[in-house]
Order: structure tokens, then C-alpha cells, then sequence
């Protein structure tokens, strides 16, 4: 018996897994033939509607066939499992784009591979043996084959909660969270397949949904809300441990037994996800950077044997639970530049890029690797991997289709601004992304619209080591038809993009957004130093503090005090990763805003008075901005 079984029926295109002995786990040809599948009938005015079932009681899909990903992986053979998700991906994009309706029944397991083929067509049913996972970070890969996209769109943090324990959810959760859309018992099934295959009409399915098992997970929501709400692993470990509670105990339990690196990638990809610009391609790309390096840089040849070659269940994975480093995650979902998964459009791009520095140089690269065309400038004598160097500003910009531009302040924006805007071709974007005074970019803004362009002031967040993991957060301001043209280039550079408005808005939640952070990075520091004096240990002062109301980003992700929290600048003599002058540069224009729009900002004008001292009048030049600390420490009162 062939493992798939495809035909027409009526006027429904059918597909049905028929491996029950092996849970009807998914292999790569069945990814082929179902992909084939779906692009004959998309064109056979016969076909109304595509239903996919499967035999045997136990399981819908269990997951995928990875036998041969491991014999292959063994032998540094990476080519084959790399292929198998670039194919398999394409045919979970086709599903969930089909034009047509795409009918789903989903009995018993349904779990990784089995969610690509089931849960993202249009109607996907469960019933009462429904069991739905995502158990990918137990073999030491993530949420995969769509399922962040579901799970970054699932209500509060039940994505982070889902993803990286692998609860199982039952029929009424798996609606809940967005795996599904309606229960109906399975004793009617084969009737409505009948009714589907025969009339073509997806309506018969509304007349039999019913009202689902009572969901299990609104019981905990509100403590997997408070727990799995921090910006990485080990804050929810943190907010866990803290606990004491049966639902801290029995989370930690499961979290232990999987792959700390994928779960570090798991929450990281779903905050990188989630927001209104979310697409499952968006999320297929980013799951295929993680599985495209799994066996050769991540724990997937050591999951599979521990779970199901070895069956010891006793993994030996590369990082302990509390100790995944933030290079480590930020180096598995680097963008794989024309390694990518693609879906078969050429979506590229010709961009001009002036301003090769620190930040715009990776910048530069990573749309490069990503196959657009790139011709840059910058006045040193720079060479980009995979960039084309130009004669000056005007050359890079001739016919572009976006201009980004990576400049030191807003006199030398203006500057450029009148040198490439009349060799643009009209239509195209001038993007830029440095950080200048609002009255510049709103300036540059009139004078590109004048002209026929689009104007955007873009300017990031993440720093040097953000510009070469593509892992930026850009605050966007401008019109609506530039920020669509120029989204993806952000998800090439950056991990958020979020238009705040008109512009100029861009750079004035900037300036908004690092004053804060100034402030917050001065208070933590002050606090380290006075634990230091009232003889509380460093540690115990985190400890209270990041799962406390003193929690910040300062310092729970970017701790000042070398040796406590994650790795930050801190433990490596405090070299820059944000510069103390940089961000003295912010302040200040923050305070030129503020006397602008005539806002009283006390302790924005402190902020950037302590950084004048530290930077112009102490050591502080050259050291990254979270340096406060030693210079706190070496101070008394007066």
C-alpha cells in the first residue's frame, strides 16, 4: 500500500495519509506528492475544495519522517534534511495560500509535520481523540513548519508557554490557541466527507460544528501569562524558580527535558513574530535558518538519538538550561541570505546604500545575501562582501528602487538628501536610518515628496552586533506605500519594524525610546553601587530585581555589573556595544525636542548632564554606556 493516497472525488481534490502504523508520519516524497498535488488542482476548474484526512485511529500525523535526516546528519550529509524543509516549507506556504477551500480532519496526534499539512488550510476540524503539539524543541529543533506563526498569534504568551514545553493541547485548546477552527464528533466525518466530495460546499461543514471539550488552558493562563512573559529563556526560568507553585514546578519539569538552545530560539523567534506584520512566509523563513544549521550547529542529531535511536532519553545538549548565550541564539536565525527558503517569486531589489560604517556595513551585507542588488558609497575606503562599490552618493542612488541611507547627523543627512534626490527615479523610497534631530528628518521628508518619493526615517535599535545578526528593531516614520515597499528589507535587517506615523515619528520614538533606556541604565547603576555599600551581594540584588518591580531591560538583558545576568558588556571590560558617546549623542537630541515641542523633561536633562560629565569631562569616551557603574562605584555622596 502506498504510503499517500491522492485522487479526485467528485469535486473535491483528495488526500489521505495512509501510514497508520507509523502514526502516518510524514516523508519527503509525501511533502512532493502532496505539493504536486495541490498545484495540478489549483488550475482544475473540476476541484472546488481540498480535503486531507488520514487513516487508522491513533493519529492524523504524528510528525515527520526524520530516519533518513539522521543517517544522512551522521555522516556531515546536511544537504538532504536542509532539502527536505526548503520543499516541505513551500508546501505548508501553498496550503495556507490556497486559493481554494482546504478541509482538514484531525484525529488523535497531530504534531510538527502533521501541523504543516493540517492546520493551515482554511477549515481544519477536530473531535474528541484530538491531540495537538509542537514537540520539536524534545529533538533539539523549534516550532517548525509554520507552527510559530501559529504560536506567535496564539492569545497572551501561550505560544512561548506551547513552543518550548510541548504541552499537548486538546480539541477546545487547539481552537482556543489557533490550531483549529471547529470541533465535530468523529462519527460524523465520513458523512461530511461525503457531502464535501459530492456537492463541492464547504457550508454543510457550519451546520455540524458543535461545541467543543472544555479547554484546559484557561485554568492556567493567567500564571503562563506572568511566567512566560519575559524577553528570553532565562527570565521565564527566573520568574519559575521564583515561584514555588504545582504550575512553576510542572513547567520547569518540561522545560528540562528539552534543548535549551531551541528553546532560547523558540521565544526569541515568536517576539520577533509577533505583531500585525506577520505572514507565515515571514515565519517559514525564519524557522528555516534555525533547521537549515539544526544538525551542524544546533542539538538535532543529538535529540533524535537520545528520543528515538538510543531511546536513553538522556540528551547530552551543547548548553545547560541556564547558560544558552545570546550569540548563540542570535547565530542560529541570522539570515541565510540566498540559502533561503523562497516561494518561488523574485521579490528582489536594486538598493543604493550610502554610509558603510559599523552599523550600515552589515546592514549593507545582509540585503546583499539576501539577493537584492546593492550598490553602496561611503567616504572611507570600505569593501562589503557581496556590495558594489560606487563613485559617490548620486551614483549609488540612479536607478534604485529604495536609497538607504546610514549617516552621523542631520546636517550630513540634509547634505546627502540633496545629492541623491534628484537621480532618483520617481516612485522609488529614500530610507533613512541614522539618528538625526526630528526637524532634519521631516525636512529631508518634504523635500523627497517634492520630488515624487517616498520618505521614511527608519532609525534602528540593537547596535553594531543587531546590524550583523539582522536582528534590529526599526521605529519607522513616513507614508504608508513606502513602509509596505520597504518591509522587506526591514525583515532582512532586523527582527521589528513598527510605523509610528508620519514623518519624523520614526526618529521621535527614537530619541524617546534611548532616553528612557539612558535614564533606566543611570538608576540601575546607582542601585548596583548603593547594594555594594549596604553590603547586599550583586547576585541576590539581580535575583530580587529581575523578577521584581524594578525589572528593566538594563537590567535584565544588558546587566551593568560584570558576572551577574547574561553576557553583556560588562564581562568584556565594558568595550561598546552601545557607546557612552552615542548615547549622549541621543540625549541631547532628545533635549533639543523637548525645547522644541516645550515638554519639562527633568530627568531627561539629569540623564544627559551625567553623560556630558562621564563622556567629556571623565573616562567615559569610548566605553560602552552601562560603564556608569565603576564610575558610581568610585563616588560618595557629594
Amino acid at each position: 500500500m502506498a504510503d499517500i493516497h491522492i485522487r479526485k472525488t467528485g469535486h473535491a481534490g483528495r488526500i489521505t495519509l495512509q501510514r497508520p502504523k507509523a502514526l502516518n508520519a510524514l516523508t519527503y516524497q509525501m511533502c512532493l506528492d502532496i505539493d504536486a498535488a495541490l498545484k495540478a488542482w489549483a488550475k482544475d476548474d473540476e476541484v472546488l475544495l481540498i480535503v486531507i484526512d488520514a487513516e487508522g485511529d491513533k493519529a492524523f500525523c504524528a510528525g515527520g519522517d526524520i530516519a533518513e535526516m539522521y543517517e544522512t546528519g551522521t555522516r556531515g550529509d546536511y544537504a538532504y534534511g536542509r532539502k527536505f524543509w526548503f520543499d516541505e516549507y513551500r508546501m505548508n506556504n501553498r496550503l495556507h495560500e490556497y486559493p481554494k477551500p482546504v478541509v482538514s480532519f484531525l484525529q488523535g496526534f497531530t504534531m510538527g509535520g502533521g501541523v504543516g499539512v493540517g492546520c493551515h488550510g482554511s477549515h481544519r476540524i477536530v473531535g474528541e481523540t484530538s491531540q495537538i503539539a509542537m514537540p520539536e524543541c524534545g529533538i533539539g529543533l523549534v516550532p517548525d513548519v509554520g507552527g510559530t506563526y501559529i504560536l506567535a498569534n496564539a492569545p497572551g504568551r501561550l505560544g512561548e508557554y506551547l513552543g518550548t514545553t510541548a504541552s499537548r493541547m486538546n480539541a477546545g485548546d487547539a481552537i482556543l490557541v489557533g490550531f483549529a477552527d471547529g470541533f465535530i464528533p468523529q462519527a460524523e466525518w465520513p458523512a461530511l466527507i461525503e457531502a464535501l466530495e459530492t456537492t463541492g460546499d464547504v457550508t454543510v461543514l457550519e451546520q455540524a460544528y458543535q461545541d467543543a471539550p472544555k479547554a484546559s488552558l484557561p485554568a492556567i493562563q493567567s500564571a503562563i501569562d506572568t511566567h512566560f512573559g519575559g524577553e528570553s529563556l532565562g527570565d521565564i526560568l527566573n520568574s519559575l524558580e521564583h515561584d514555588g507553585g504545582d504550575f512553576a514546578h510542572d513547567a520547569l519539569k518540561k522545560l528540562s527535558r528539552n534543548a535549551p538552545l531551541s528553546m532560547a530560539c523558540t521565544v526569541e523567534m515568536i517576539h520577533r513574530l509577533r505583531g500585525p506584520s506577520l505572514t507565515l512566509r515571514k515565519a517559514l523563513d525564519m524557522e528555516y535558518r534555525f533547521t537549515y544549521r539544526a544538525m551542524e550547529h544546533g542539538d538535532f542529531i543529538e535529540g533524535i538519538r537520545a528520543q528515538i535511536i538510543d531511546k536513553d532519553r538522556n540528551p547530552s545538549w551543547q548548553h545547560e538550561l541556564h547558560k544558552v548565550p545570546a550569540v548563540a541564539v542570535s547565530k542560529m536565525l541570522i539570515p541565510l541570505g540566498r540559502n533561503a527558503v523562497t516561494f518561488e517569486e523574485d521579490n528582489t531589489m536594486k538598493i543604493g546604500f550610502i554610509g558603510l560604517g559599523n552599523m550600515g556595513g552589515p546592514m549593507a551585507a545582509n540585503l546583499a545575501k539576501a539577493g537584492h542588488s546593492v550598490a553602496g558609497f561611503d567616504m572611507a575606503d570600505v569593501s562589503i562582501e557581496g556590495v558594489r562599490n560606487v563613485s559617490d552618493a548620486a551614483a549609488a542612488a540612479i536607478g534604485a528602487d529604495v536609497v538607504i541611507t546610514m549617516l552621523p547627523n542631520g546636517a550630513i543627512l540634509r547634505s546627502v538628501a540633496d545629492e541623491v534626490i534628484p537621480a532618483m527615479k520617481p516612485g522609488a523610497v529614500l530610507l533613512d536610518c541614522s539618528t538625526v534631530d526630528v526637524e532634519s528628518a521631516r525636512a529631508v521628508a518634504e523635500q523627497a515628496g517634492a520630488a515624487g518619493l517616498s520618505s521614511l526615517d527608519a532609525p534602528v535599535s540593537g547596535g553594531v552586533g543587531g546590524a550583523t545578526a539582522g536582528t534590529l528593531t526599526f521605529m519607522v516614520g513616513g507614508d504608508d506605500k513606502g513602509y509596505q515597499t520597504a518591509l522587506p528589507l526591514f525583515e532582512v535587517m532586523g527582527q521589528k519594524a513598527v510605523h509610528c506615523g508620519p514623518s519624523g515619528n520614526g526618529q521621535a520614538a527614537k530619541i524617546c525610546n534611548n532616553m528612557i533606556l539612558g535614564i533606566t541604565m543611570i538608576g540601575t547603576c546607582e542601585a548596583f553601587a548603593l547594594a555594594d555599600k549596604l553590603g547586599l551581594d550583586r547576585q541576590a540584588m539581580f535575583d530580587v530585581v529581575s523578577t521584581s518591580s524594578g525589572y528593566s531591560w538594563t537590567m535584565n538583558a544588558y546587566c551593568p555589573a560584570p558576572g551577574v545576568g547574561p553576557q553583556s558588556p560588562a564581562d568584556n571590560g565594558y568595550q561598546p556595544g552601545f557607546a557612552a558617546e552615542l548615547m549622549l549623542k541621543d540625549l541631547r537630541l532628545s533635549q533639543q525636542a523637548a525645547e522644541a515641542a516645550d515638554a519639562d523633561t527633568p530627568m531627561g536633562q539629569a540623564a544627559t548632564a551625567l553623560y556630558e560629565q562621564f563622556v567629556e569631562g571623565e573616562d567615559g569616551l569610548g566605553k560602552d554606556f552601562s560603564a556608569m557603574l565603576p564610575r558610581f562605584e568610585k563616588r560618595g555622596r557629594g
